[in-house]
C-alpha cells in the first residue's frame, strides 16, 4: 500500500507534466520555441512553493548548471504570467513574486519577512466582485491577501 506522501508525489508529478505539455501547446498556438530555457524557467517556478522572485528563479537555474542570462528569466516568467501558465503574487514592498498555482487561493504575506504562504478558504471564495464599472474598471481576478506575521517569525520573536 502507498503513502499518502508517495501519492501526493505523484500527483504532483502528474500536475506538473501536464503544466508543461499545456505550455508546450500554447507555445506551438502563439508560434514560440519552447526553449530548454523556457521549459526551465517554468519548472523552477513549478518546483518552488515559496513564490519564488525572478531572481530566485536565476539563481536556481545557476544550482543547476544551466546558462541561462537575467533577462531571460525576467523576460520569461513575464511571458508566462501574460500567458496564464502562472500568477504573480504581489505585494507592496517587495519584488514581484511568481506563482505557479493559478486556481483560485489567496495569500497570507508575513510583514516580518515578505514570505507568501498559499491558503483556500471557501468564504473567501465566494466574496462577491463589486462593481466597479463607475469608475471604469474591469476586474480580472479577486484575490485576498491577509498580512500579519508568520509561524517562524514569531517564534524568532518569542525567543528574543
Amino acid at each position: 500500500m502507498r503513502s499518502v506522501h508517495e501519492l501526493r508525489t505523484e500527483k504532483n508529478s502528474q500536475v506538473r507534466a501536464q503544466r508543461i505539455e499545456d505550455y508546450r501547446k500554447l507555445c506551438r498556438e502563439r508560434g514560440l520555441a519552447l526553449t530548454p530555457q523556457r521549459r526551465a524557467i517554468l519548472e523552477a517556478v513549478l518546483d518552488s512553493d515559496a513564490h519564488p522572485q525572478a531572481d530566485e528563479v536565476y539563481a536556481a537555474l545557476a544550482r543547476r548548471r544551466l546558462r541561462v542570462s537575467r533577462a531571460t528569466v525576467f523576460r520569461t516568467l513575464e511571458g508566462l504570467a501574460r500567458l496564464g501558465i502562472i500568477t504573480k503574487a504581489c505585494h507592496p514592498g517587495s519584488s514581484v513574486r511568481y506563482d505557479s498555482r493559478t486556481d483560485l487561493h489567496h495569500h497570507l504575506i508575513c510583514t516580518a519577512c515578505d514570505r507568501v504562504i498559499d491558503f483556500s478558504d471557501k468564504h473567501l471564495d465566494s466574496v462577491p466582485v463589486p462593481d466597479t464599472r463607475r469608475l471604469g474598471f474591469v476586474v480580472s481576478d479577486l484575490q485576498v491577501q491577509l498580512r500579519g506575521t508568520c509561524r517562524e517569525c514569531r517564534t524568532q520573536e518569542d525567543k528574543t
